[in-house]
This record gives C-alpha cells, sequence and structure tokens, in this order.
C-alpha cells in the first residue's frame, strides 16, 4: 500500500488503521452501586492551563451510566506487568472490583487500583457526544506516580512494553 492509495474509511478499516497506533493502556474508574472501571487507550492530556484530560467511553458501555452522573474519576496508567489488571477491566459481563481486589477507596470514593505507573483523581467538567461515544474532559486534582517503572501499551490488539 502507498500513501496515494485512496480506499475509503469504513468501520473495519477505520479500526486496522488505529491499531498501529501504540497506546498507553489506562484503567478509568468511578464511584457507584456498584463501582465501575474499564479499560481505555483513549486517555490523553488535553490542556496544561487550565490542566484538562480526556478519554472516550461508548454510550453503550455498562460503565456509562455510572460516569454520566459521576462528579470525579480515577485515570490509572497501568505498569507493563498489569496485563491481567487490563484484561479484567475490559471484560465485559463481570463484577470487575470482585474479581480485581487490589484496590482502595480514595479521595470522593474514587476507586483507586494498586500499582499504576501514574495515577489521577479527576473532576469531571464536560461530556461531550460524538458519535457513539462521550469525551470526558476531566480536571486532575490530585494524583502520583512510580520511580523507574515502565508502561503498558497497547499495539496491533496486543498489550506490549518498552523495549530497553
Amino acid at each position: 500500500m502507498t500513501i496515494t492509495d485512496l480506499t475509503p474509511i469504513d468501520a473495519t478499516r477505520f479500526r486496522s488503521l488505529l491499531r498501529r497506533q501504540a497506546a498507553a493502556v489506562t484503567v478509568v474508574t468511578a464511584a457507584g452501586q456498584p463501582p465501575v472501571g474499564f479499560t481505555a487507550t483513549s486517555f490523553t492530556s488535553v490542556s496544561l492551563h487550565p490542566p484538562l484530560v480526556s478519554f472516550c467511553l461508548s454510550r453503550t458501555s455498562s460503565s456509562w451510566p455510572t460516569v454520566a452522573d459521576a462528579g470525579h474519576v480515577g485515570v490509572h496508567l497501568l505498569a507493563q506487568g498489569q496485563h491481567e489488571v487490563a484484561r479484567t477491566f475490559a471484560t465485559s459481563g463481570i463484577d470487575r472490583f470482585a474479581a480485581h481486589q487490589g484496590w482502595r477507596p480514595g479521595p470522593y470514593d474514587v476507586p483507586l487500583l494498586d500499582g499504576p505507573v501514574a495515577w489521577l483523581v479527576c473532576r469531571v467538567v464536560e461530556r461531550v457526544v460524538a458519535g457513539d461515544h462521550a469525551i470526558v474532559l476531566a480536571e486532575p486534582l490530585v494524583g502520583g506516580h512510580t520511580e523507574d517503572e515502565a508502561p503498558l501499551l497497547y499495539h496491533m490488539g496486543r498489550y506490549a512494553s518498552l523495549a530497553s
């Protein structure tokens, strides 16, 4: 294929093209009864002044009703050894917090996972409907990170790590 290939973009081709982008693996959590959490690769920084981040979530996701009403969320940038955490929070139809017991309530009762490279607790400032998803904009309030831990990445449908 060359850069002059002008094949139209349908859903299958779109997904195939975007699989080639390596992305940090995050788990987003929100307080609720029960709490919710999901694996996302759509996390990004948006603004430094004021500090803002974003992530996207399907509006058909089982986590969406809780996130749609949440005032605060947790964002966890997973470490390279946290493949199972990523898989657990990507699995539909299970109680993810029962399946993964390495967490505790944090500020605003947001569930905080053990062991990520970095974590943030954020105030949700806006939700923007975009097609079948919502873009959630959030202001980081508190956070932390580990030293010298490599992130978990997602590329071509698989979890990966940075090569040293």
